[in-house]
């Protein structure tokens, strides 16, 4: 959280005013305590259902979850519930405690009022720090159309190949895939799966497994494959390497094809789709190896706009670690190029508004030496879509 700077400042200074009340107030959060002076921390709120300071649902009933945390044993936890225009509460819980919890997850389903709501979670360590941190949604026919939605998720599924049957065997991409994954789960909320040295059947499967899942209209998934890649002059045509694939396969019936890939993927029922891949040849997805297509974000825009805006419009883009070219695996243990770019990229968070696109991403594959890292669009995407990677 955006706090702990604040805090280091005003304790220093609060430790030479005695007595006096310490309270501080950030984007995130509201924080509380009595005697600065034996207070070695304070707990910290993390929201994973809704992410987003504001959302919009059209359901009275809604999921909530947040994870707290303390240094220090957990001495009082409350919820309560308000109407977001007057401030007043509705409803106030004290959630049950065992003794020397440090950790706590609240997670239940409420029900709000139509109009705007408030949602806070109070938590107060034994040393006094006290922490709130609330979430704001708006319930009803009345919720606006351009909110974003409370039950949006984002799914990531990555295919990673370090062992072949037939093929050389690499180093990295496990490495790199477990490592984004990880990323994403941790500090971006993804739901994650990574498939691990899949069969040509296992990949096309698990594809077909996605298809048949059902998406919220801003549901977002990110599809990345690592290992081997291959360009074949004779079809025109670049292919993923399977474990399974024939190195001597000249039908090339054991590989799946980038031309098939982009329709299974296209298939696929979610509005919001990434393909990434840091295999060889990878830019061949597009037949024209297009160039980078950016988003350009509007500063006029709120936060909430604006990602309302990214995610009203189709999405089908892909990003790429090389064209129609070879690309490094990297040295074992150190990433490929590409996957160290994409999580330099991930550890930025997107900057002050913490949103991080495709277009921001685009700069640090730049910084790549020896290849050109590729992006564009596929099958039914639509101008001016987006993926956006919200931090929490």
């Amino acid at each position: 959280m955006k706090v702990l700077l604040s805090i280091f400042v005003l304790l220093s200074q609060a430790a030479m005013l005695p007595g006096q009340e310490l309270r501080v107030k950030t984007n995130e959060v509201h924080v509380s305590m009595k005697n600065p002076r034996s207070a070695t921390s304070v707990p910290t709120i993390r929201w994973i259902t809704p992410k987003l300071e504001y959302t919009n649902s059209l359901e009275s009933h809604v999921e909530i979850e947040a994870e707290v945390k303390s240094d220090v044993p957990l001495e009082a936890l409350h919820l309560t519930i308000g109407d977001n225009m007057s401030g007043e509460s509705r409803g106030k819980k004290a959630i049950e405690l065992t003794d020397g919890a440090l950790t706590f997850t609240i997670k239940q389903k409420i029900t709000l009022l139509a109009g705007s709501n408030f949602i806070e979670v109070v938590a107060e360590n034994k040393n006094g720090a006290k922490v709130s941190d609330r979430r704001n949604v708006i319930v009803g026919s009345d919720a606006i159309s351009d909110a974003v939605a409370i039950d949006r998720k984002d799914y990531g599924l990555f295919f990673a190949t370090d062992t072949y049957d037939y093929w050389d065997d690499l180093v990295n991409p496990v490495y790199d895939a477990n490592t984004i994954a990880n990323e994403l789960k941790e500090k971006y909320g993804f739901e994650i799966e990574v498939v691990e040295n899949a069969t040509q059947e296992d990949i096309l499967v698990k594809i077909k497994d996605y298809s048949k899942r059902n998406y919220k209209p801003q549901d977002q998934l990110l599809i990345f494959f690592a290992g081997h890649g291959q360009f074949d002059e004779g079809f025109g045509e670049g292919y993923v390497v399977a474990k399974n694939s024939l190195e001597s396969d000249k039908a090339k019936t054991s590989y799946i094809s980038h031309s098939n890939l982009r329709s299974y993927i296209n298939n696929i029922s979610c509005n919001h789709i990434l393909l990434t891949m840091d295999v060889c040849f990878g830019g061949t997805l597009d037949p024209a190896i297009a160039r980078s297509r950016g988003a350009d974000p509007n500063d006029e825009l709120s936060k909430n706009e604006f990602l309302a805006r990214k995610l009203s419009k189709k999405t089908r883009r892909y990003i790429t670690s090389g064209g129609k070219e070879y690309v490094s695996d990297g040295i074992n243990g150190k990433h490929s190029p590409f996957a160290l770019r994409i999580l330099e990229a991930l550890k930025s968070r997107g900057g002050d508004d913490r949103i991080l696109t495709i277009g921001e991403i685009i700069p640090f594959l730049e910084k790549i030496k020896d290849h050109e890292p590729r992006s564009g669009e596929f099958g039914d995407n639509e101008k001016g879509s987006d993926f956006v990677f919200v931090a929490q």
